[in-house]
């Protein structure tokens, strides 16, 4: 006898979409057969009219799990990502203290375990000179890729980061030049791992910074601080000191429509390079802030109507592969209390990502396939992780999102299960919900809600070289 049984629903792939029956056994897929199926099962799940999607995984979640964990910790966090439908998150460095060598890999893990309703990943940072030699090691470990916030500075101290740096600052180290961030890559390209990038140039926003009139707090005046041709800067430097390095380079939540073109290029001549964006990119423009306001603001920022409309070209035509969150929580205080210019970057996504997607399926600009593709396929294949997620091969975890594509409802920030609300999706009207969320072959959500406490989420690391999805 089985331990789970999931009947009556289409099972969807990148490739295909058909009606099948799904079983789970011991936390892993065991079996695939075709509809009416005999075998019996301890637990019987009837996804009548549903779809029955492998676990889908957001790749770029911030929980500030150990750190500002007023704002959001890795229980709320992932119970968050439960209740959107996702299986699996990739927990970002950018902690208190981050994962920086193997002491702080095995501390994070011992960390976060008891909290996670989900599995999840840990992303090593890249701090220079300050644990360079610490790369193969953290490899060692099972680190899901190594990330450098390009452009940012960083406390001497508490590793913390600054994205705004003063060139006087005796207790934060300046920006790394080109030279360094040469030496990251070749370390990381002997570890096999991809190398992804906040991509934004600080010495263009800094300059643009210094001319910005000081009274203007507009969207077009902050957006003329830090336009897409300091990302474009970066990504350019990056492909170029990537291909020399040999290293995969990876650009984290694109933005800007000349970076998607680079890429594109990039790819074309047969770099192992790889990008990814996130919903704001895709359903937000500059437009939108005075219907949105402050919510909206998160770094690199919401360009144009014409970096939106790039970013769905990439996206269909192949180049963007995979689309996450970058969930950032705030507190209102922070996010609403101060200038436009001086308040954080960043909101809540983990939870909303997967509706907003979903229901651009039913507008028709996506299929639910690629969707699959985007959110569990490319992304276990392009993290090492393919043998176990993102697929429903016998053997794989038995992580499972299930949809209900006629399902209507509204997104509502005080409804989310985030410690933080912010939110630029309040009162988005979505139809396609995700109703049942599936961990290791125990359901964590169910319509909407959390219907299993135990922190059921176990840690993965890659099982092999990444390649290009």
């Amino acid at each position: 006898m089985y331990d789970v049984k999931i009947e009556n629903g289409y099972l969807v792939t990148s490739q295909e979409t058909f009606p099948g029956t799904l079983f789970i056994q011991d936390g892993k897929v065991a079996a695939v057969t075709a509809p009416g199926s005999n075998e019996q099962a301890r637990e019987v799940i009837d996804a009548s009219g549903q779809y029955v999607l492998p676990g889908l995984i957001d790749t770029h979640v911030h929980s500030r799990d150990p750190g500002p964990t007023h704002k959001e910790d890795f229980a709320t966090s992932t119970r968050a990502a439960a209740a959107g439908g996702i299986t699996t998150v990739f927990e970002m460095p950018n902690t208190t203290p981050p994962v920086r060598d193997a002491a702080s890999f095995d501390a994070q893990v011992q960390n976060l375990q008891p909290k996670a309703a989900v599995n999840f990943g840990l992303w090593g940072i890249c701090l220079g000179p300050l644990n360079r030699a610490d790369f193969v090691d953290m490899h060692r470990k099972g680190v899901i890729g190594f990330k450098y916030f390009w452009g940012y500075g960083i406390h001497r101290e508490t590793f913390q980061l600054y994205y705004n740096v003063s060139e006087d600052s005796e207790e934060i180290i300046q920006p790394y030049d080109d030279g360094e961030v040469y030496a990251m890559m070749k370390e990381v390209a002997n570890t096999g791992q991809l190398f992804a990038v906040h991509a934004e140039n600080h010495e263009l926003i800094r300059r643009l910074g210094e001319e910005k009139d000081p009274d203007d707090d507009s969207y077009q005046a902050l957006l003329a601080s830090r336009p897409g041709v300091a990302e474009q800067l970066t990504v350019e430097t990056g492909l170029t000191l990537a291909k020399a390095a040999g290293v995969h380079f990876h650009v984290l939540h694109v933005s800007a429509a000349e970076s998607v073109a680079a890429v594109r290029r990039a790819k074309a001549a047969g770099q192992r390079v790889s990008v990814e964006t996130c919903p704001h990119y895709l359903f937000l423009n500059e437009e939108d802030y005075e219907t949105v306001g402050k919510d909206m603001k998160i770094f690199p920022l919401v360009k144009t109507a014409a970096d939106q409309k790039a970013i769905w070209e990439g996206v269909n035509d192949g180049t963007i592969t995979v689309v996450c969150s970058d969930h950032a929580p705030h507190t209102e205080e922070e996010k609403y209390e101060g200038k436009l210019s001086e308040i954080p970057a960043g909101m809540c996504g983990v939870e909303t990502m997967v509706p907003l997607m979903l229901n651009v399926v039913n507008e028709g600009k996506l299929t639910l396939n690629r969707l699959v593709a985007l959110m569990s396929e490319n992304p276990a294949h392009l993290y090492g992780i393919a043998e176990r997620k993102g697929t429903f091969t016998p053997g794989s975890d038995g992580d499972v999102t299930i949809v209900d594509m006629a399902k209507t409802g509204t997104i509502q920030k005080e409804a989310l299960h985030s410690k933080s609300k912010i939110s630029a999706y309040d009162g988005r009207s979505i139809r396609g919900w995700p109703v049942r969320t599936v961990v290791s072959g125990r359901t964590v959500m169910q319509d909407g809600e959390i219907v299993n406490e135990a922190c059921n989420g176990e840690l993965v690391t890659p099982g092999g070289i990444n390649d290009e999805s």
